[in-house]
């Protein structure tokens, strides 16, 4: 479908400016990441909800790559992992947090891509990639207000905007 056109794009522009200096296995991670993220990112568009399939496999992927690195780069793989969950843990505390007080405003799908996405970005880029993402869903929900195009009881499918907030995160550090 025409929705995936992009990704080639965004590959190619992330391998091309980013893909040199990396490791193959944060290499691997990375492009598993933007994705299965974009994938995420469209099925919201579309149906304005996250597919569990897609986070299932987000995650076990990153267990599926980092595994193999155990035998090779312990030590990397145990920085590597510990990074990781730190961000999943940030991830989820934060987005989990924002749910209840936003009472459900928040979708299920968003705080369990989120959470998981915290895996490979671990817990900086978490935060980053939620802070950029929130502000452009914020202030694009603004602007639809402003111009009459919603109300503000209307929601707005969130995972693109983190998505856009991931890509920020991935190309700027």
């Amino acid at each position: 479908p025409l929705d995936y056109l992009a990704l080639p794009v965004i590959l190619a522009a992330y391998l091309g400016l980013k893909g040199g200096g990396q490791a193959p296995t944060q290499l691997l991670l990375r492009l598993v990441l933007l994705t299965l993220c974009y994938a995420a990112a469209v099925t919201d568009l579309r149906r304005q909800r996250v597919d569990n399939r897609l986070v299932a496999a987000l995650g076990i992927a990153w267990v599926l790559i980092l595994a193999p690195l155990v035998l090779v780069d312990p030590e990397g793989a145990l920085t590597m992992g510990g990074t990781g969950l730190a961000g999943f843990l940030l991830a989820g505390a934060v987005l989990l947090l924002v749910y209840f007080v936003s009472r459900k405003g928040l979708g299920g799908g968003d705080v369990k891509l989120m959470t998981v996405a915290g895996l490979y970005l671990g817990y900086d880029g978490a935060l980053s990639a939620l802070l950029y993402g929130s502000v452009l869903a914020a202030l694009s929900a603004l602007v639809l207000i402003l111009g009459k195009k919603m109300t503000a009881k209307d929601t707005i499918p969130l995972v693109p905007f983190l998505y856009v907030g991931i890509l920020l995160t991935e190309f700027v550090r």
